[in-house]
């Protein structure tokens, strides 16, 4: 019985490999993208390319292990997750009330820690956020949200 429960799991993970999920990857940044119409300050941009667009924009750098099935599934799942609830890609098709909600969300998934997920740091290092990382995302984050809470006022 066993053999066979695990003759059909390896059988479902061979045929896998020939239908992996649909890459989230662009050619083109589009003009809605956050970085293309927000000032953002050079060392915020670094951080968030870094820390954050792999999950949460049209574009991901994957690593080598993206292509084995079902790897490929489960990271397909956390960008299309991280993608429902923030979308870099299409920052200026928001609201400015939620302009101003994803970054007061913003703010506090840094300055609590968390965002970048664990998962995601412990395959890449280099997200995890310095204090100093942090402190200028949320700043950042605070300063631009009080520029929407403004424009979404009643006048």
């Amino acid at each position: 019985m066993l053999r066979k429960i695990v003759t059909v799991l390896i059988v479902i993970i061979v045929v896998m490999q020939f239908f992996p999920p649909v890459e989230n990857k662009s050619d083109t940044t589009p003009p809605t993208d956050l970085l293309l119409v927000e000032n953002v300050p050079e060392n915020v941009k670094a951080t968030l390319t870094n820390a954050c667009y792999d999950c949460h924009s049209n574009n991901t750098n994957y690593p080598w292990y993206a292509s084995i099935e079902p790897v490929s599934y489960w990271l397909s799942g956390h960008i299309n997750d991280g993608k429902e609830h923030l979308d870099f890609s299409q920052w200026d098709l928001y609201s400015a009330k939620k302009k101003a909600h994803k970054l007061e969300e913003i703010n506090e998934a840094v300055t609590e820690g968390w965002m970048p997920l664990d998962s995601y740091k412990w395959l890449h290092a280099d997200a995890t956020l310095t204090e100093e990382q942090s402190q200028a995302v949320a700043n950042w984050a605070n300063m631009l949200r009080l520029k929407y809470e403004t424009s979404a006022q009643p006048q």
